[in-house]
């Protein structure tokens, strides 16, 4: 099967457009979820983990099955990337150290730690049921997704 080509371009002003004039946070990280989870092929779950005191993510907005709720810093995918502030691009999550199986359909992730003005509001988790499913062409893509978001939302003090 070939990967689908996706334009991350035309899926910014897509995305510009469904947050003019919306700016909580609740609802833009539960409508970009959403949106992912509608145009990228060959995932099983996108959502957020959201800093929750000083080292831990808590589960926020999301599509797919259930998941993990509490991520400590530097446990698994998420809190790796969480702790270290770098895109974890992971092709197979069960070579990666200390994996948390959340859905034990999952086979390779890209987390993306989210920043605004220097602070870390949490980290955006994609999920593929296959090996190698994402590039770095997507990492890119959905980092600059993932700054129109931030820019596009008015952020709460804490999320607790």
């Amino acid at each position: 099967m070939e990967k689908q080509k996706i334009n991350y371009d035309e899926l910014a002003q897509q995305l510009s457009g469904l947050f003019d004039g919306q700016r909580h946070w609740l609802t833009n990280l539960s409508q970009f979820s959403a949106f992912v989870n509608d145009f990228m092929e060959d995932i099983n779950w996108v959502g957020f983990y959201l800093v929750q005191g000083e080292q831990s993510l808590k589960l926020g907005p999301f599509q797919g099955m259930v998941a993990c709720v509490d991520i400590p810093f530097g446990k698994g995918v998420c809190g790796t990337a969480a702790a270290t502030g770098e895109t974890q691009l992971i092709e197979d999550v069960h070579a990666f150290p200390g994996h948390i199986a959340c859905d034990a359909r999952s086979n390779s992730e890209v987390v993306i730690p989210l920043y605004d003005e220097g602070r870390l509001l949490g980290v955006l988790d994609i999920d593929s049921p296959s090996l190698g499913r994402f590039s770095q062409a997507d990492t890119d893509g959905l980092t600059q997704l993932s700054n129109i978001l931030i820019q596009g939302t008015d952020w709460p003090e804490s999320f607790a």
